[in-house]
């Protein structure tokens, strides 16, 4: 169904009591929205977020590789939002407890030193935006069945919980993000590995079509933002007394612990 701009906000009224609740999917409307719409919601929870005192400080872009769109029946990645309060430090200790069914995800994550507007930009127009990277996880929390209710997952702000930094480093000509790659290890073991070119054949590329898509939903890429550009790896869960570490090559590692 698609919403009017009424029914959008007594929506967004309703998912955010059901939040209240602990309540991230709820079941009334369940197969009834389209990703649109999922989207206008998102937004809006968000802002609701925002006014009560956190920042939104960038995006994340999600199903970024082709096997996991078709797994999904759509026909380009995702976005979320990050905010403040999910953005931490290599070598965070969370409380497991405190999570819902979590994951994580090994991305690189961007940050603009300027504006990126454009429905058609290049590899090359992004890099000159890039300000610097960083090698990142991304914690996600599995808060109701995303393969079945993608649109509920969207508006539920695509999974994203926490995304963890390691140190910044400046995107220079000589690096190809697309060619490097990443190993994965949780409590000292190697559990996968992987190439920038998974996300989406290069990880600018994720940033070019998210630069092109927040335009229908009156949003732009600015200054500042922190643009987490998708994963170089499968998904993988999290277990009470884990420990990971993600290390990208000539970009650096990032590790967190869940106790």
């Amino acid at each position: 169904m698609r919403l009017d701009r009424g029914g959008l906000a007594k929506v967004i009224d309703e998912f955010w009591a059901e939040r209240a609740r602990g309540v991230y999917f709820p079941p009334a409307w369940e197969s009834r929205l389209d990703l649109d719409d999922a989207y206008r919601i998102q937004l809006g929870l968000v802002a609701r977020r925002c006014a009560g005192g956190v920042t939104h400080v960038g995006w994340k872009v999600g199903l970024t590789a082709k096997p996991i769109q078709e797994q999904f029946k759509v026909h380009e990645p995702v976005f979320g939002c990050l905010l403040s309060e999910g953005r931490v430090e290599s070598r965070r200790q969370f409380r497991y407890d405190d999570l819902i069914r979590p994951g994580f995800e090994n991305e690189i994550c961007v940050v603009l030193g300027r504006d990126l507007v454009g429905a058609k930009l290049g590899i090359d127009d992004v890099a000159r935006a890039v300000d610097r990277c960083h090698p990142a996880l991304e914690i996600i929390e599995t808060r109701g069945d995303l393969t079945a209710q993608l649109a509920l997952a969207l508006a539920d702000n695509a999974q994203q919980k926490f995304f963890v930094l390691g140190p910044p480093m400046p995107l220079g000509a000589d690096l190809d993000l697309s060619a490097i790659g990443v190993r994965v290890s949780v409590n000292g073991a190697e559990v996968g590995a992987g190439r920038g070119d998974a996300v989406l054949g290069h990880p600018l590329r994720s940033v070019a079509w998210l630069a092109g898509k927040l335009a229908a939903y009156g949003r732009r890429l600015k200054a500042g933002d922190h643009i987490m550009t998708g994963s170089f790896t499968r998904q993988f869960p999290i277990a009470r007394g884990d420990r990971i570490r993600t290390e990208f090559e000539r970009v650096g590692a990032v590790e967190a612990a869940f106790l």
